[in-house]
């Protein structure tokens, strides 16, 4: 069988009907292609089933344009993760698209939930992002993934909304770096068994509106392991608060964001796989998931 191209964008949807034509659009960089192993793998690492009977079909719309760095080996490897265990699992359909067209109301009316997939410093315009912002706080459910907290730097709505942004990763995509649960038996942490984990992957720090206040801290950098621990260079966090996954609501809307995600890899691991599965179907309003703040000195 020949290698397989991934065929994702704007051009795709757009002469399929989906999306709105918004005027003649840029010439994209085309992505990385996956091998047949590459794709293989990623489909074994697929959950057999949801964890939860969805209320009703549900549509995501899977976003991954990029205006700064490509994680291009992320992006192609996610967007294929999604649409297989949408289908795989009967949890969702997936349309995937990077033409800022797709943030109108009327578009964003079809969807439950927005997915940035390693998006980095989008140009969303004033009418954008207002759609943006009334489909999640209208009770719909967003979901960021890695580099999607390398946007919104002038946007401060946008940014509490997604829960922060991105100030350098310290450890850097070559290292293999160890996690601790904050929340071992929360119901999105299912997937990693109670323990904690290591996984080659880059890990962001983040920066204000970041604060564990508004949300539930999932998963945070395990500093107790040498190597993770050992990362000097760039660390600016003087709390040593290095979260990695979260929840939290938005009004009536729901946020998962999962800091995992760098490249093709992280995609290909079962638990990391079950854990984005999860995500989405708490954003999406089908699993019931704790997202207030945890009380200090109170158990998890």
């Amino acid at each position: 069988m020949k290698t397989s191209v991934m065929m994702y964008g704007a051009a795709v949807l757009l002469a399929a009907g989906v999306l709105p034509m918004q005027g003649a659009q840029p010439e994209r960089k085309p992505l990385p292609v996956l091998s047949e192993a590459e794709l293989g793998r990623i489909d074994a690492a697929l959950p057999e089933k949801a964890a939860a009977a969805p209320k009703q079909p549900r549509r995501l719309l899977v976003f991954h344009r990029c205006e700064g760095f490509v994680h291009g080996g992320g992006i192609v490897a996610g967007n294929r993760a999604i649409e297989s265990m949408g289908k795989k699992t009967g949890a969702f359909a997936v349309d995937i698209s990077e033409d800022y067209g797709v943030f109108t109301p009327d578009n964003l009316a079809k969807y439950d939930v927005v997915v940035l997939n390693n998006t980095t410093q989008l140009k969303l315009s004033s009418e954008a992002r207002q759609a943006l912002l009334d489909f999640v706080r209208g009770g719909k459910g967003l979901v960021g993934i890695h580099a999607a907290t390398d946007n919104f730097y002038d946007w401060p709505e946008g940014a509490a909304m997604l829960g922060g942004v991105f100030d350098g990763h310290p450890w850097g995509g070559n290292g293999t770096w160890a996690f601790k649960l904050d929340d071992p038996k929360h119901a999105l942490n299912r997937a990693f068994g109670g323990q904690g984990f290591k996984l080659k992957d880059e890990i962001y720090q983040f920066k204000e509106p970041y604060t564990r206040e508004d949300r539930r801290v999932l998963l945070t950098l395990d500093l107790s392991d040498p190597a993770t621990g050992g990362v000097q260079k760039g660390v600016k966090r003087a709390d040593k608060d290095f979260a990695v996954a979260w929840v939290k609501s938005e009004q009536k809307g729901r946020v998962f964001f999962c800091g995992l995600g760098h490249e093709r890899n992280v995609f290909m691991e079962p638990a990391v796989m079950q854990f984005l599965l999860d995500g989405i179907q708490y954003a999406a309003g089908d699993l019931r998931a704790n997202a207030r703040p945890r009380q200090p000195g109170r158990a998890r």
